[in-house]
């Protein structure tokens, strides 16, 4: 490919990396922010705020590195993301390395959850996992748990949905099975 058409095609999946990345950094919903702050935070809105923007922005990774059409997907998506914690001005300057590291611990912890093939279905985990960070109790499966698990079903759907909005989707010819392609 030539050098220029090269640095179009990496501008395009930039710019694609970044309205993507916008979508998962809208604030979370004003409803979700009260329940989560009187289940989790024990009243401590900002700590629920931050548990559910870390959340959102976790569950969009996932998704690009799960279902990106393209490898270098993800860690476009990764340098983008990082590269907008950097800007976010609800982070004080004196806190962006302690932002990074928390957004990295709960990004692993929501992938072990969703990968986990044992104990507790995956909605389940994923509610505890939030509620773990939250400081909320995460042992027993309760309401809060299930809810806490539909939301970040939801926020994974959600950031499925982007992606195929910023990126694409495949198509496959119809009298083609994917296996054959895979060949």
């Amino acid at each position: 490919m030539p050098l220029f058409a090269r640095w179009r095609a990496e501008r395009e999946l930039q710019r694609k990396a970044a309205t993507f990345v916008d979508l998962l950094f809208r604030e979370p919903d004003s409803a979700d922010v009260a329940w989560l702050a009187a289940s989790a935070t024990h009243g401590d809105a900002d700590h629920a705020t931050w548990e559910l923007r870390y959340a959102r922005r976790a569950m969009g990774l996932i998704a690009a590195q799960r279902d990106a059409l393209d490898d270098r997907t993800a860690s476009i998506v990764a340098r983008v993301i990082a590269e907008a914690l950097g800007r976010d001005q609800n982070i004080a300057s004196t806190m962006a390395e302690t932002a990074e590291r928390q957004f990295n611990a709960r990004l692993s912890a929501y992938r072990d959850g969703l990968a986990a093939k044992a104990g507790a279905p995956t909605h389940v985990r994923m509610g505890q996992t939030l509620f773990a960070f939250a400081g909320g109790s995460f042992k027993k499966q309760d309401a809060n748990i299930e809810r806490a698990g539909e939301l970040l079903a939801r926020y994974l759907a959600e950031a499925n949905e982007a992606l195929r909005e910023a990126f694409g989707t495949a198509v496959l010819p119809e009298n083609v099975p994917p296996s054959a392609l895979a060949k």
